[in-house]
């Protein structure tokens, strides 16, 4: 199971810099990372949108039950003139909280056309499984005699 930790003023503060003129191009924040998460099977899918990163630039940290990924889109060296500034640039981090039926120690990543992907599978705990019932056999019901 994956638990969304949210903060509740991150649309606001984005909002804000938005209309301000704040924070664009700047590094002095993480910036957000859109993310859609699903399950296919045996396996929670993760995926992050993180276009004109480096895959080098991207890290993957799990402590506990919690995922963090941390990313940065570093602006252009050289002799060149900015005129507009409307990709954010700089450091982005994402944490996430997972459940304890997932397996953390097997978790993949692939990072392909802007997009990183992580692939959590189940733990083999938290997969339902079938128990057998057994029955008691009539020799062994019956009780024993007592000799005197």
């Amino acid at each position: 199971m994956l638990i969304r930790t949210t903060d509740p003023f991150r649309e606001f503060d984005r909002l804000a810099n938005q209309l301000l003129g704040a924070g664009v191009g700047t590094t002095n924040r993480p910036a957000a990372m859109p993310m859609d998460a699903w399950r296919e099977g045996d396996r929670f899918i993760i995926e992050f949108d993180l276009p004109g990163v480096a895959r080098e630039s991207i890290d993957i940290d799990v402590e506990r039950n919690v995922l963090t990924v941390r990313a940065e889109r570093l602006a252009r060296n050289g002799d060149w003139q900015l005129l507009a500034a409307e990709r954010t640039r700089g450091s982005f981090s994402r944490q996430l909280v997972l459940g304890d039926n997932l397996d953390l120690d097997r978790i993949e990543a692939a990072y392909d056309a802007g997009v990183l992907r992580l692939v959590v599978p189940v733990a083999e705990k938290a997969k339902p499984r079938r128990i057998e019932v057994a029955g008691v056999e009539q020799a062994d019901a019956a009780p024993a005699a007592i000799e005197a």
